[in-house]
């Protein structure tokens, strides 16, 4: 188990022919998601494990994700989570750049504080853990895997469809592959709506919350907003699921100086 819903995705392939689109050919608006509150319950295969949330404001000229995972109360007794992650980042130019990832992470007898400061003007990276500060060459326009989640919402996605989007998580400068399912799938949301999905994969080169490298699945609707309403991750043993319980969009909430 670790830090969730972060991360996400890559490449294009059409049902008769094989393309690609770069995260740079973005729907209009750099973050049209401020004021969302996501909330889901996680298990273990079929096992209630707990939950997390996700809530995004605007800051300045970009946006403020917060996000918490935690295990439940019989949980607890064997590996305790509480897992809190903020993700910042600034529009350029109509285009999504990460500022900040910062984690606090307490999983059972496992404490770690990671903090990433993209200094895209210096096309450089800064990565703190222990106290300890490591610098890195990285180009302006890599993302955190949080950000890197919400710039796939916000591309036009086809079914048969590959992305990459270029991301920098845990002292690896990487692209995030993504793939749409050529199918959908018809699923009732926590609003008690039947909505039609895309399938979404993205192959994951690092551990997300509640989650370990490797395969995920992502079921999204089709629509503009691209909300996920479910979630597999493929762990050592068994399956990661988290499901949608509550979704709202409010006007767009201001994060404050002291987040």
């Amino acid at each position: 188990m670790r830090q969730l819903l972060i991360a996400l995705l890559a490449a294009w392939i059409s049902i008769h022919t094989v393309y690609a689109e770069n995260v740079d050919q973005q729907q209009p608006g750099c973050m049209p998601y401020s004021g969302e509150h996501l909330s889901f319950d996680v298990g273990w295969e079929f096992i209630n494990a707990g939950s997390a949330t996700m809530d995004i404001s605007a800051a300045g000229n970009g946006w403020q994700v917060k996000t918490f995972a935690r295990t439940n109360k019989a949980l607890d007794i064997f590996r305790k989570v509480r897992d809190h992650i903020t993700a910042e980042g600034i529009c350029i130019d109509g285009k999504m750049q990460s500022t900040l990832f910062d984690a606090n992470l307490h999983e059972r007898k496992y404490k770690a504080k990671k903090r990433t400061d993209f200094l895209w003007k210096e096309n450089k990276v800064t990565h703190t853990q222990n106290q300890v500060t490591e610098h890195f060459d990285v180009p302006a326009g890599h993302l955190s895997v949080i950000d890197a989640f919400l710039a796939v919402r916000n591309l036009k996605l086809v079914p048969g469809q590959m992305i990459k989007i270029p991301v920098f998580d845990s002292r690896k400068r990487y692209e995030i592959e993504v793939t749409i399912a050529p199918e959908k799938k018809i699923i009732t949301a926590p609003w008690g709506e039947k909505v039609s999905c895309l399938i979404v994969k993205p192959k994951l080169k690092s551990e997300g919350i509640f989650t370990n490298k490797g395969e995920m699945t992502l079921w999204m609707t089709d629509d503009e907003r691209h909300i996920p309403i479910k979630l597999i991750a493929k762990i050592k043993f068994g399956r990661i699921i988290a499901n949608l319980t509550g979704y709202a969009k409010s006007q767009a909430k201001v994060a404050s100086a002291a987040q």
